[in-house]
């Protein structure tokens, strides 16, 4: 029923903050409309997220426990790395797909 949606709710952690910071800090030093850009898809991809948070694919890597975290693209190189709890949404991580970072398989 249209009535009985679930609606999670997304918690972002200081963490995961910290990282959109330094990522628009570093895009702003380029353009500062992009940075702003990022800023403003980082919150419509979060705030998505409180409706059918599982439609993303799980995070697959050894050193991460299995099915525990999610992944959701943005900006064309950023993940959003959460994890879904009970009715929360637990945003840990923002990472640039173009670092180092092939764990995260992007």
């Amino acid at each position: 029923m249209a009535g009985d949606k679930k609606i999670y709710r997304v918690i972002i952690s200081d963490e995961a903050a910290q990282m959109l910071v330094s990522h628009a800090r570093f895009l702003a030093q380029v353009s500062e409309t992009a940075a702003l850009q990022l800023i403003d898809e980082f919150n419509k991809k979060a705030k998505s997220l409180e409706k059918f948070p599982e439609r993303n694919p799980r995070l697959s890597d050894p050193l991460v426990p299995a099915g525990k975290y999610r992944k959701l693209l943005m900006a064309k190189r950023y993940l959003l790395i959460y994890l879904v709890k009970g009715n929360n949404v637990y945003v840990d991580a923002m990472v640039d797909c173009r670092q180092d970072r092939g764990w995260l398989l992007c």
